[in-house]
């Protein structure tokens, strides 16, 4: 398979770059969409898999240093705030993007956002609406702009803190990084 690896920042890629074509898209979902978009045009990949780190949400069953990949992505953040709650906007745009490829065996549902959880009630309030395990900041960009090119797409994270308060103390992102980039180095794709 000719296969395209994105990651957002340097330290979620560098021990993929031997074998695999990279591409470093920066922190976010429109830097995502838009060094994704321009990488599939360029290079005319077979598949992509999203690499990097992620946040887990409490009760998710996950802990630090877990590798797991997306079964589906979910624009967790994207719609209207209204008194009655929060109104996802599926009358207008697709919300939720399974994906095909998974490089590690354990698999969760990952959910994108703007802006991190910092809050436990935040962390709470996302996690109670979208049933997510996993937080991100780039995932569900990348699964809309490989559905729209129709081509498979797999994202793979390693577990680098938990959402809500933010304990930095504990966490773990040199480690998640290269834990993820590990099982993808052992991953048998075809």
């Amino acid at each position: 398979m000719n296969l395209l690896v994105a990651a957002a920042t340097e330290l979620e890629c560098a021990l993929l770059k031997t074998r695999f074509r990279t591409v470093i898209t920066g922190v976010g979902q429109v830097n995502m969409a838009h060094a994704l978009t321009l990488a599939i045009e360029q290079q005319r990949p077979d598949g992509v898999i999203v690499v990097g780190i992620g946040g887990a949400y409490p009760g998710s069953g996950l802990k630090i240093s877990d590798v797991v990949c997306a079964e589906s992505e979910t624009f967790g953040d994207l719609g209207v705030e209204t008194p009655d709650g929060f109104v996802q906007l599926t009358d207008f745009l697709q919300s939720t993007y399974p994906l095909q490829l998974f490089p590690a065996p354990r698999r969760a549902l990952f959910v994108t956002v703007s802006t991190c959880t910092g809050t436990d009630e935040l962390s709470a309030l996302i996690h109670s609406r979208t049933q997510g395990a996993v937080e991100n900041m780039e995932g569900a960009a990348a699964a809309q702009i490989a559905a729209r090119y129709g081509i498979p797409i797999g994202e793979v994270r390693g577990i680098s803190n938990f959402t809500g308060r933010r304990d930095r103390a504990s966490w773990k992102v040199k480690e998640a990084a290269a834990a993820a980039q590990k099982r993808l180095l052992n991953w048998e794709y075809t």
